[in-house]
C-alpha cells in the first residue's frame, strides 16, 4: 500500500464510508502505531479532541455522588510513586496528563491544547523532539496557574535518583526540555524516539504542581504533605483520603472543560474483594462502577441476570503471569532479601524453569476460571498485534516435566520430593488474595506435586501485596518468595516502557526503595541491547521485530510463565453513561465525561 492508497482510505473515513476502527486495524497491519494513526486522522480534522459522549450537559454538576469500588485500596496519591493501577487510578481523580489514550490508542489532549503530530509540525521528522502547546485556561486546585514550568519540573523531579520515582523510566530518554514560552515546551530526546508520547501521557504521565513539590524534590520526596493531599488540575478537588480505605473528592468549579464534570462528588472505596465489588454494582446497584473484576466468569454471568449492571471488557496488553525469582529470597545481604548479589538455589537451573513452564495448565485456567476475561497465552507481550510473537506455544505435560527433572539429576526422595546436590525442590508461591488467583495456585500446586515439586501457598492481602511501603517485605516488589503471580498492566499502546521491566537497570532493590520495575531480578545483556535498539528504531517493522525477539528471550529463559492475557474487566451500572474503558489508560481516563441516568 502506497501513500496514494492511504490518502484514499483517509478520504473514505472522512466521508463516513469507512470506520475509524477499520482504518486503524488496516494501518496497524502495516506496522504503524495507534498514536501515529490517530495523528494522521487528526491532521485532516477527523480525530476527536475529547472522549466520545452520549450526553451533552448544559451546566457543570448536578449529578450527585459517583460511587466507585477498587478492591485493591490505594495507599498514596502521588502518581510518581504509584505502585500498581490502584494508586494510579486514585491519583487520576485529581491529577491529569498532557494527553490520554482512547480505546484505539489515539492521543486525546487533556492539559495539552492539541495532540502533536508530524502533520502539524510539532513532532520532528527525525524523532529527536516534540513540542507541546499547553492549555492556557488551566489552574491548580489552589488557584495557581498551570504553566510550562510545571512540565519541566516534573521531568526534573522524576529524574532525580534521590526522589526514587516509579515514573523515572518514562523520562530517561529526555536530553532537555526547553521552555519556549509560558505555555509551550519542546522536549528534546537523546536519540530518535519513535514513541515520543511516553513522557507526560497516559496513567504514568500525570503532572504534579511545581510550587508544592519543589521543596520536596530528591531525598525529601516522601515527606511531602501532598503525597496524601493532592492539589491537581482535575475535575475533582481533594476532600479526604484514608490510605487503604477511601478517597473522596468534590467538583472543581474551575475545571478547564466547560460544563464538566457531571457528578458533584466522587467516592473511591478501597478494599474488600472482587466478588463483593461485582455484586455491589451488577446485582444490588449500591455502587456505580467497580474496577478489575477478577472474578470467575460464571459468577459474573449469574450476577448480570439481575439487570442492574454489566461487565465491560476492554482489550489491552495486561498479562496475568507467574514470575520466577532469579535471586535468593531466603538469604539476607545487607538487610535485603532477594538481593542482586545472590542467586536462587535451584531456579537458576534451566531444567527446573522449563519444568515449571510445563506444569501450568493455562487451558484449564481459562476454561474453568476466566472465561471471557482471560485468554490462555504463551507470550508475555500480546498487544498490539504487530508485536505478538508467533514463535512460541504453551504446553501442559506432567509426564514430560517429570522426565526433564529426572534426566537433569533431580531424583525423588522417600517423601516424593525431588532433590539434587542436597537441595530439595520446595518452593513458596505467593500472590494476592482473590478467588481466581487462589484457584490458580491450587492448579499449579497439584501439577507440581505430581512431578515431585512441593509448593507452599502464600496468599497476601491485596492492600499489602501491592503496597508501596518500602519497609514491608510482603510486597510483590520485594519478592520475598520463590515464585509469585499477578497481572502486569500495559498502560500505553506501545511496548517500550512495558518491556523495560526485564532490563538490568530497572532491578528492584533496597537502593531504589524497591521501586525498580524489574521484579524478577533477571539480567541479560542481549535483552538490554534489543531494548535499547528498539528505543531508537524509527522503522516500525524493524522495531516490531525487536520486541518479538525480546518476548522470545524472556519466554525461552522462562523468566516468567504467562498464564492468561487479561482484558480489562469493569462492572458498570446500567444507569452509568460514557464510562468507557481504554485498554491503554487509567479507568478514569475519561472521568469528567461520565454521567448517569435517572
Amino acid at each position: 500500500m502506497d501513500e496514494r492508497d492511504i490518502r484514499e482510505l483517509i478520504a473514505q473515513v472522512k466521508a463516513g464510508r469507512l470506520s475509524r476502527r477499520a482504518f486503524l486495524h488496516t494501518m496497524l497491519g502495516l506496522g504503524l502505531t495507534a498514536p501515529l494513526v490517530g495523528q494522521m486522522l487528526a491532521s485532516v480534522g477527523i480525530a476527536s479532541a475529547q472522549p466520545k459522549s452520549s450526553f451533552t450537559p448544559t451546566r457543570r454538576g448536578g449529578g450527585g455522588l459517583l460511587k466507585t469500588l477498587w478492591w485493591q485500596a490505594p495507599t498514596l496519591l502521588n502518581p510518581h510513586f504509584a505502585t500498581g493501577t490502584k494508586d494510579q487510578d486514585a491519583s487520576r481523580i485529581f491529577y491529569e496528563p498532557l494527553g490520554s489514550y482512547d480505546p484505539d490508542g489515539n492521543i486525546l489532549p487533556v492539559l495539552a491544547a492539541e495532540a502533536p503530530s508530524l502533520q502539524n509540525g510539532l513532532v520532528a521528522k527525525d524523532g529527536l523532539s516534540v513540542t507541546w502547546r499547553l492549555r492556557k485556561n488551566v489552574v491548580w486546585h489552589d488557584g495557581k496557574p498551570f504553566t510550562a514550568d510545571d512540565v519541566v519540573f516534573n521531568w526534573e523531579y522524576a529524574m532525580d535518583p534521590a526522589t526514587a520515582a516509579v515514573s523515572i523510566g518514562q523520562y530517561r530518554d529526555i536530553a532537555r526540555i526547553e521552555k519556549l514560552d509560558t505555555h509551550t515546551v519542546k522536549i528534546v530526546f537523546k536519540t530518535p524516539t519513535p514513541f515520543w508520547s511516553a513522557p507526560f501521557c497516559g496513567p504514568t504521565g500525570m503532572i504534579v504542581p511545581k510550587h508544592l513539590f519543589e521543596p520536596f524534590k530528591g531525598a525529601k520526596s516522601r515527606e511531602a504533605p501532598t503525597n496524601l493531599k493532592p492539589v491537581g488540575t482535575g475535575a475533582y478537588r481533594f476532600v479526604d483520603f484514608k490510605p487503604g480505605d477511601i478517597v473522596r473528592g468534590e467538583i472543581n468549579p474551575r475545571y478547564h472543560v466547560p460544563n464538566r464534570p457531571f457528578f458533584d462528588q466522587i467516592e473511591l472505596k478501597g478494599g474488600g474483594d472482587a466478588v463483593s465489588a461485582a455484586r455491589a454494582v451488577i446485582q444490588t446497584g449500591e455502587y456505580d462502577y467497580a474496577w478489575n473484576m477478577q472474578v470467575e466468569d460464571d459468577i459474573l454471568t449469574r450476577l448480570e441476570q439481575s439487570g442492574k449492571g454489566r461487565i465491560d471488557v476492554a482489550l489491552g496488553g495486561n498479562i496475568e503471569h507467574i514470575q520466577l525469582n532469579s535471586t535468593d529470597p531466603w538469604t539476607e545481604i545487607e538487610g535485603e532479601r532477594s538481593s542482586i548479589k545472590t542467586k536462587h538455589p535451584f531456579l537458576t537451573d534451566p531444567a527446573v524453569r522449563q519444568t515449571l513452564n510445563l506444569l501450568v495448565d493455562r487451558g484449564a485456567v481459562q476454561e474453568q476460571i476466566y472465561g471471557r476475561t482471560g485468554i490462555a497465552t504463551a507470550n508475555f507481550l500480546n498487544a498490539p498485534a504487530r508485536v505478538q510473537s508467533k514463535n512460541t506455544k504453551w504446553e501442559f505435560n506432567v509426564d514430560k516435566a517429570s522426565q526433564i527433572l529426572e534426566s537433569s539429576g533431580w531424583r525423588r526422595g522417600s517423601d516424593g520430593i525431588r532433590a539434587k546436590d542436597g537441595k530439595k525442590l520446595k518452593l513458596v508461591y505467593q500472590t494476592a488474595i482473590n478467588a481466581p488467583r487462589q484457584k490458580n495456585q491450587q492448579v499449579v500446586k497439584q501439577a507440581c506435586a505430581k512431578a515431585g515439586i512441593e509448593v507452599d501457598i502464600k496468599s497476601v492481602t491485596a492492600s499489602v501485596y501491592f503496597s508501596s511501603d518500602p519497609a514491608n517485605p510482603d510486597t510483590y516488589s520485594h519478592f520475598s518468595t520463590d515464585i509469585q503471580m499477578y497481572t502486569t498492566t500495559m498502560t500505553q499502546p506501545d511496548p517500550q516502557r512495558f518491556m523495560d521491566q526485564f532490563t538490568s537497570w530497572e532491578v528492584a532493590s533496597r537502593e531504589n526503595k524497591w521501586q525498580g520495575r524489574n521484579i524478577t531480578r533477571w539480567r541479560n545483556e542481549e535483552y538490554d541491547r534489543l531494548w535499547k535498539a528498539a528505543e531508537a528504531e524509527m522503522d516500525p517493522v524493524k522495531r516490531a521485530a525487536l520486541f518479538i525477539k525480546m518476548n522470545d528471550l524472556v519466554i525461552q529463559h522462562t523468566v516468567v510463565i504467562p498464564v492468561v492475557w487479561r482484558p480489562r474487566v469493569a462492572a458498570i451500572s446500567n444507569k452509568l453513561r460514557d464510562a468507557n474503558q481504554s485498554g491503554w489508560d487509567s479507568d478514569f481516563w475519561a472521568l469528567p465525561y461520565w454521567s448517569k441516568q435517572g
